[in-house]
């Protein structure tokens, strides 16, 4: 992809997930809440500037450290996100203002890294953000639904045909 189209895609992809985060969504307990990030990374790992063909191993360095933020701001959304269960069984989430504190400190890091990378010569593509975006995503959307699942209503009796009615919702603290 050319650069203009990449930064667009990206912007889009940010804008988009950050809007719907910093809005009550119900979490998806089920084991499809990987595919997203996992079509993120394909997508990164396709595009052939992932590593500086002039300087490989800086560019491994550049992209783990990328790596390693990306996983860290995900964590760090996820643990800052309030969660709560809802009397019939649903789990809800919503992003925080220290949610935006470390989306904030992430994109920080992210625009150093890239000047340390750019001051060592080091040609870096978007590829390396896509994929800690994919990072970032994989992580928070996996310990949300580890939280959830820890939130889940306690469903005592109940069939097919008339569900049980779990315990009052429990909201967790932020």
């Amino acid at each position: 992809m050319s650069g203009v189209v990449d930064v667009v895609l990206i912007a889009a992809v940010v804008v988009l997930v950050v809007v719907r985060q910093f809005r009550t969504r119900r979490v998806d307990t089920d084991r499809r809440w990987w595919i997203g990030p996992g079509v993120l990374a394909v997508l990164a790992v396709r595009e052939p500037g992932l590593l500086d063909a002039h300087h490989r191993v800086g560019s491994a360095v550049l992209l783990a450290v990328e790596l390693l933020i990306g996983l860290a701001v995900g964590a760090g959304w996820a643990w800052t996100s309030r969660i709560w269960a809802e009397p019939d069984g649903g789990v809800w989430s919503r992003s925080t203002t220290a949610g935006v504190v470390v989306w904030g400190v992430g994109i920080a890091l992210r625009a150093a890294l890239f000047g340390v990378g750019a001051a060592l010569g080091i040609s870096q593509d978007s590829s390396a953000l896509v994929m800690a975006l994919a990072a970032t995503l994989l992580v928070r959307s996996g310990i949300l639904a580890w939280r959830a699942r820890s939130v889940l209503p306690e469903v005592e009796g109940g069939t097919a045909d008339a569900p049980a009615v779990g315990r009052p919702a429990w909201k967790e603290p932020v």
